[in-house]
């Protein structure tokens, strides 16, 4: 009953901080440049006719609240209007091209999570040595490359010079898509991979000064069980804590760094709706991503305690 409570606390949370983002979200038209209609109407003459039309359509004559208001219902039933570049939903636009972004994001999570766990590792256990100063090196170098540089690196690299990996789209079927996907997905996870690197091997550092891993050694276990059963087993813990960080940095990420690829996703998307002021547009894929974001830092909190009985039983007492 607690971890059902504890859940309905959350999203209730949630639900108040989507609230604040909706607020802020549909603020945007009245905060951009010029009036509502000027921002609306674009490059399309200005008429009576027009201007009454997206009056009536946008409830611009009606007071600033009761405009959000009806913003806000129709939002809550995914409803964002339509976008005033294609004129077509925004919510068909953006379900049409979430998959992809979010396949990105996973499995740049997946390659991120894999490096920054072996290597934070192996620095942990070679502490002060050679190796350990040289991978933090390496940790620091990319944690100061940006995406988007190590993506044309990567890009002339592996795909212009050497010819192994396409080099834009998204790919067909399951595999295709991975095969496609490998040097966006290699490019968002240096920076974050060199994060990750710098928690794990803090946090094995911690556990390997715990008494019960002296007493480990003492007892005569091989020195893999005492890395796997105890030492990884406990380190673990705080990482978890870290994953949710870590996926939604890159799935902020991933918007970006499809826009060096040519990747069809809700990258070209956001950048397409900001060089042409499509509002509708712009306020759907922020609520979509505030939603996605909130779901994997609940899923990382719950993962969280189940992973550690201490802080689930503080938290759920």
């Amino acid at each position: 009953m607690a971890i059902v409570w504890f859940i309905v606390r959350r999203l209730l949370a949630m639900l108040v901080l989507l609230f604040v983002i909706s607020f802020l979200v549909f603020s945007l038209l009245y905060l951009a440049p010029g009036s509502a209609i000027d921002v609306l109407l674009k490059n399309v003459p200005r008429t009576p006719e027009t201007v009454g039309a997206l009056t009536a359509k946008y409830h611009l004559d009606e007071p600033f609240i009761t405009q959000y208001w009806i913003w806000l219902r129709g939002a809550l039933r995914l409803d964002f209007g339509e976008s005033i570049q294609t004129t077509l939903p925004v919510t068909g636009e953006i379900l049409a091209r979430l998959p992809v972004t979010v396949f990105l994001a996973l499995y740049a999570f997946v390659i991120e999570m894999a490096i920054g766990l072996v290597v934070g590792v192996l620095a942990a256990l070679r502490q002060r040595t050679l190796a350990d100063r040289g991978l933090v090196a390496l940790t620091v170098v990319g944690l100061s490359t940006p995406a988007f540089v190590s993506g044309v690196f990567l890009l002339y690299v592996f795909s212009a010079a050497l010819g192994w990996f396409p080099a834009f789209g998204a790919g067909e079927g399951f595999l295709d898509r991975l095969w496609h996907l490998t040097l966006p997905a290699f490019s968002l996870a240096i920076v974050g991979s060199a994060f990750v690197v710098k928690h794990v091997r803090a946090a094995v550092l911690a556990v390997l000064d715990q008494d019960y891993v002296t007493f480990a050694r003492a007892r005569g276990l091989s020195r893999s069980k005492v890395l796997f059963q105890y030492v990884l087993r406990n380190a673990m813990i705080p990482i978890l804590g870290v994953s949710a960080m870590v996926l939604a940095f890159l799935l902020i990420g991933a918007v970006f760094i499809e826009v060096t690829f040519s990747i069809n996703g809700m990258g070209s998307l956001v950048v397409k709706a900001a060089n042409s002021q499509d509002l509708p547009m712009i306020q759907g894929v922020a609520i979509f991503i505030a939603l996605i974001v909130m779901g994997f830092n609940l899923l990382a909190d719950l993962a969280y305690l189940a992973a550690d009985p201490r802080v689930r039983n503080r938290t759920l007492a």
